[in-house]
Parts: C-alpha cells; sequence; structure tokens
C-alpha cells in the first residue's frame, strides 16, 4: 500500500509540474527522489495553506478514483442541503455519470430559493450527452435571456441541440456567438467543422486559421492542454486546401 501512495503522491507532483508549466528539472527531483524529491517540490512549489486540502484531494483521486463521490454522498445523506446535492452532481457530472447527475441537479431545482442558473447550464450539458436534445431546448430557453448565457458554453450546447433537430439557421446563430479570439478553441473547431458540412468551407477555413495562428501564441500550459485541438485544426485546414 506504501508503494502506491509513494506513487501517487510522484504522479500528483508530475502532474501539476506540466499542468503549471514548471521546469522539467523537478522530474527527475521527483523520480530519483521519491518521497523527499516530491515532498521538496510540494514544499517550493504548489504547498500552502489553502492549498492544502486540494493537495490531498489530488492524492486520494489518483489512489481511489471512486472516495471523492463516495464522500459527497455519505454528506447529503447526513445533510440534505442544496450545495452538497449540486456538489455530488458536479462530482456525477465530472465522471460522465450523466443519469445520476441529471437527477441530483433536478432535485437541487426544487428548492425555490435558489438562483437556478448554474445547474440549469449542467442540465443542458447533461442533457445533451445522453441525446435528449428536447430537454436541451427547453432548459436553455429559460435562461437565453441572462446576461450570463450569452457567449457561453451552454448557448454553444444550446446551438449543437438545435443543429440535432434540424433548425440549422438558428442553430447557426447560436455557434457562431462562441468564435472569440483567444478562447473555446475545441468548440470553434467544432463550428468550423459543421460550417463545412454546410459547405461553408470560407467561413470554417477562417476560423481554422484563426486557431492556428493564436496557438502560436499560447502560454505553455494552454499549448499542452489544446494540443490535439490544434492539431486536428490543422489537419481540417489542409484538408480544406487541398
Amino acid at each position: 500500500m506504501l508503494y502506491y501512495l509513494i506513487l501517487a503522491f510522484q504522479a500528483y507532483c508530475i502532474y501539476h509540474l506540466f499542468k503549471n508549466g514548471n521546469a522539467y528539472y523537478w522530474v527527475f527531483v521527483i523520480l530519483f527522489l521519491p518521497v523527499l524529491g516530491s515532498i521538496i517540490y510540494l514544499v517550493t512549489q504548489v504547498y500552502n495553506k489553502r492549498d492544502a486540502e486540494k493537495i490531498q484531494d489530488g492524492i486520494v483521486s489518483v489512489v481511489n478514483p471512486t472516495k471523492k463521490i463516495k464522500d459527497l454522498e455519505k454528506r447529503l445523506r447526513f445533510s440534505e442541503t442544496y450545495q452538497n446535492r449540486v456538489n455530488l452532481a458536479d462530482a456525477y457530472l465530472a465522471k460522465q455519470d450523466f443519469f445520476r447527475a441529471i437527477a441530483q441537479y433536478e432535485e437541487a431545482l426544487k428548492d425555490k430559493s435558489q438562483n437556478h442558473f448554474y445547474i440549469i447550464t449542467k442540465l443542458i450539458e447533461a442533457y445533451f450527452k445522453v441525446e435528449e436534445f428536447d430537454k436541451v431546448i427547453a432548459y436553455a430557453e429559460k435562461i437565453k435571456d441572462k446576461h450570463e448565457f450569452d457567449k457561453s458554453r451552454a448557448q454553444f450546447v444550446f446551438g449543437l441541440a438545435q443543429d440535432k433537430l434540424g433548425n440549422f439557421e438558428a442553430a447557426e446563430a447560436n455557434l457562431k456567438q462562441i468564435d472569440i479570439r483567444y478562447s473555446f478553441y475545441e468548440e470553434r473547431l467544432t463550428l468550423a467543422k459543421l460550417l463545412i458540412e454546410r459547405h461553408k468551407a470560407d467561413e470554417a477555413k477562417e476560423i481554422l486559421q484563426d486557431i492556428v495562428t493564436e496557438s502560436q501564441n499560447m502560454t505553455a500550459p494552454n499549448k499542452r492542454m489544446y494540443r490535439n485541438t490544434v492539431h486536428e485544426a490543422n489537419k481540417v485546414l489542409s484538408e480544406i486546401e487541398v
């Protein structure tokens, strides 16, 4: 068990290193000094009082991925608060357990004292994943006039659902709202592909060229995060230009 804990400790440190673009020499420190190296990395690069709980959660999630959800389920059984229910629903959604996430979000909606904008955006996402596009539309209609909905991921998913249901004109209007420089890279790639399907290659080409150009100015963490997206954008762009 101790061996696996050390491995998890190292894995978390290396994950944090690459995520935050820290110097690569830390990899050798962490690997060749398994315990001491990881402790030195945490103390010098990560640790402070506010991060302590996050570090613990990160290590535990490597050793036992289901522990977080089990803990949240116990917390909800002990105290059925709105926030405990939403936290559990978020954990289900992150684990791609969409139906359980939906059940908890729907239950949370019954609390009339809350502003439900956040959980409605999550329901939009979850219902799209299970291909219940009518419900995506229905929930999006409830919040589409909110300022926060404009140019958001929820608006993009709303557009995708409209596309699935054949409302192409409305879909395109919503999808194009996320065509914003230095953001929404994956969504913009999806938009470009949909435009190609509709024989709007010139519009798609412009979006793809923007993604490729912007990738040259990305920070190191973003370059790693969006590497596959940029690669795919280059690939689709080259296919258009042939």
